[in-house]
Order: C-alpha cells, then structure tokens, then sequence
C-alpha cells in the first residue's frame, strides 16, 4: 500500500535491511516490481516516486539538484540511518549523490546520469523528448496497443529484451511517462548536471551497472568514464540488457542491490 512521507509517495515491503529505490525520469516506483519480491525476502524495501513522477504531486520548479534534497529529505523523516540505496539512470546519479553527501551507506547506480560528454547528453535528452511527445501524441492508442510490435519496439531503446516486459509494464511505463508533470524541467536540468567524483565516494561502498545494449546512456563510453572517476567502485557489465536492465535480467540486478 503506498504511503506518503514529506509531500512524497513511496511504497514499502519486507524486512531486513533498509535499501532505498530511486527511479530515472519520466519513470515510477514500478520500475522496479521485476525484481522488488527478490529483495524484499531480503531487505526493507522502500520504493520512492519522485515528485512530479508517478504518484507523487510536482514539488514546483524541479531538478536534479531538488530531487536530491527530496530523497535526502525522505531518508530522514522516515528515520533510516544510511541506508542502502539504489537508484536507476537520474537515480543512480541521485544514489551517488546521497552517498557523496554521507546519506546512503552503500550506493549501487543502474546507468547513472553524468557521465555523459556534451554530445552524448544531448542525444539522450533527444530521445527522451522525442519518446515522450510520440507517447502523448498517441495517448491511449498507445496505452491500448502497448503489446504490439510497434510499442516494443519503441521501447527497444529502454530494454535490451523488450519481449520479456509484460503488458502490464509497458501499459504503466507509458502511462507514467504521459503523466510525468516534471518531466521538461529535470530534462532541462540535465544540460548542467555532470558527475564530479570526490574524497567521499572512496570511504563508500559503490557499485555502477550497465546493461552492455544500452543505448540511452550508451555503455561503451559512459561506464569506462564511470570507472575512471570512480576506481575504487565496482564496476559491472549486464551482458544483453538495456538501459532499464530489470525485466532483462531481474536475478542479476537483484543480486547486485542485495550484494554486501
């Protein structure tokens, strides 16, 4: 049953150990139902829908910046001391963050924003914006035709293996990204946004991971960026999945967020 903490709406499930989970943009907190029973038979799972995303009401004038603040906000009203967190594309970069900042006692980022060269940005800022007006152009036709070879395969771009995203998935993904209302502002934030490593991620366990098809953040060049700011994390290749891995290969993204 979704709850409501700080203005923000989040579900959680299981015991164990908090791990917190941070979706991308234009995503939900049902990004990731594929793997969220595997932890929760583990962990604490607290699943976040970020403001203007979701279920959750615009904070306003919205960021990457805010959305940081508001996930750091959360982790205190809910009383969670360093918890685990992970995060998907802007949130792995949001898990990053909150690590750098001494929030998240362990990070592990899904293609995280930011390390991206200028070219690279724009082209992910393109797609996302061309996926988003196809999307709301259509509106419910594509809702209604979300199990057709059409729909998957303008989801080839998000998933390595489109095929094994259920119905139900791709009905929410694009009802999500249709009523994501913050969508164009943290898209914008993007242009200023790069990940700058510091002395505080080497005291932090982290670990980033990258389907080797994702074609949004593209792998071959963002993770080698990745590992060269970042040499102490571990670095991991999802070989075949794309830039949402979790119907790719949900055994393998769960062990790497459940991993000590």
């Amino acid at each position: 049953m979704p709850e409501t903490a700080d203005g923000t709406v989040y579900s959680r499930t299981g015991s164990g150990k908090p791990l917190v989970l941070v979706h991308g943009i234009g995503s939900r907190k049902e990004v990731w139902d594929p793997i969220v029973d595997r932890l929760a038979a583990q962990r604490d799972v607290i699943a976040v829908d970020l403001p203007g995303f979701g279920a959750s009401p615009s904070m306003g004038a919205s960021g990457v910046e805010p959305l940081i603040d508001r996930v750091e906000n959360l982790i205190k009203e809910l009383g969670l001391d360093r918890p685990d967190v992970g995060g998907s594309s802007m949130g792995g970069g949001i898990a990053l963050e909150l690590a750098r900042r001494g929030v998240a006692g362990r990070a592990v980022a899904f293609s995280p924003i930011g390390f991206w060269n200028t070219p690279e940005r724009l082209l992910a800022q393109g797609m996302l914006i061309t996926v988003r007006q196809a999307v709301r152009r259509l509106g419910e036709q594509m809702i209604k035709y979300a199990d057709t070879t059409v729909v998957r395969s303008a989801l080839a771009g998000f998933y390595g293996h489109p095929s094994r995203v259920t119905i139900a998935q791709r009905r929410g993904d694009v009802e999500g990204l249709v009523a994501a209302t913050d969508f164009e502002d943290v898209l914008r934030s993007f242009s200023t946004y790069n990940f700058s490593a510091g002395e505080e991620l080497a005291k932090v366990p982290v670990v980033i991971a990258w389907g080797s098809r994702d074609v949004l953040l593209i792998h071959r060049t963002q993770s080698a960026r990745a590992k060269r700011a970042l040499p102490h994390a571990d670095h991991v290749t999802i070989p075949g999945a794309g830039h949402l891995p979790f119907s790719d290969e949900p055994d393998i993204c769960a062990r790497i967020l459940l991993r000590e």
